[in-house]
């Protein structure tokens, strides 16, 4: 679990980071999980998006992706979602206070 000094420093990483992937009208299938859980490993941050056409709840699309990819949602402003999973030591690219 996140504190919120460690979530307010993970929000501000990825105030500058654009989002690298997007729920579209087909919402949440087994794919963009899996895209996700891969950007996960290497980035350990990353922001998703969430399209004008996807009909389902961000925030709800947040907590059922953080749960299948076991990681952890840092925020979810309007139509973006931030998660964040601790990577593996060597790949370890994030060092939370």
């Amino acid at each position: 679990m996140l504190t919120s000094k460690q979530r307010a420093f993970l929000r501000s990483l990825a105030m500058t980071e654009d989002a690298i992937l997007y729920f579209g009208k087909a919402s949440l299938t087994p794919e963009i999980t899996r895209n996700i859980d891969e950007a996960l490993a290497k980035r350990e941050l990353i922001k998703v998006g969430v399209q004008k056409n996807c009909a389902d709840d961000p925030m709800e699309l947040a907590d059922i992706v953080a749960e299948r990819t076991h990681a952890q949602v840092v925020q979810v402003i309007g139509k973006k979602i931030v998660l964040y999973r601790q990577g593996k030591d060597k790949n370890r690219k994030i060092v939370l206070p």
